[in-house]
């Protein structure tokens, strides 16, 4: 009775842990799939891009499916006895994510997407900036405008003060040269 309770405890604790891994992995992929969703609206790709981006996903929902496939046989072969560790089914799951994300990530799509992405941070950084260029202005702090202005007038001093230097040594070696 006592093995089979430890069977039962460890194959409880295996389905609750797998459980818990797939939860964690739909989610993962949810999110991506929101985020590219959403990404996908915004920069509203031409239509041959838009149609590689949808046979993308469906590229990697079968990479999906053949994981759920490859986990549900091994379960079963954990349930008949077979030792199946936990790191063979994590691994299954992990390397499907690597695959099924390349499959969607390796599109046009995703690509023209990801550009779109980067460049409205791009202008939001540079909002960013404005706002807080404007603010510490208003209040009195110096800004890094200010700061790049006062660092090319120093340049600019820089310069004249060599220009200066250099006329100031030919007028002095002239007067050397004529007081001997």
């Amino acid at each position: 009775m006592s093995d089979s309770y430890d069977f039962g405890q460890q194959w409880a604790e295996m389905a609750e842990q797998m459980n818990e891994a797939m939860e964690q992995s739909m989610e993962s992929q949810s999110a991506f799939m929101q985020s590219w969703a959403e990404a996908m609206e915004s920069s509203m790709p031409a239509e041959d891009e838009l149609a590689e981006g949808m046979e993308g996903y469906s590229r990697a929902y079968e990479v999906w499916m053949d994981a759920a496939e490859q986990l549900l046989e091994r379960t079963e072969d954990a349930a008949a006895g077979e030792d199946v560790s936990f790191t063979e089914l994590r691994d299954i799951w992990l390397q499907s994510a690597n695959e099924a994300f390349k499959e969607v990530m390796d599109t046009s799509a995703f690509a023209a997407a990801n550009g779109q992405l980067v460049q409205s941070m791009m202008e939001m950084q540079e909002e960013m900036n404005e706002m807080s260029e404007e603010t510490l202005e208003g209040m009195g702090f110096p800004t890094g405008s200010h700061i790049d202005e006062v660092g090319e007038r120093l340049v600019e001093l820089e310069r004249r003060q060599h220009a200066v230097e250099q006329k100031l040594d030919r007028v002095l070696e002239h007067l050397e040269d004529g007081g001997e």
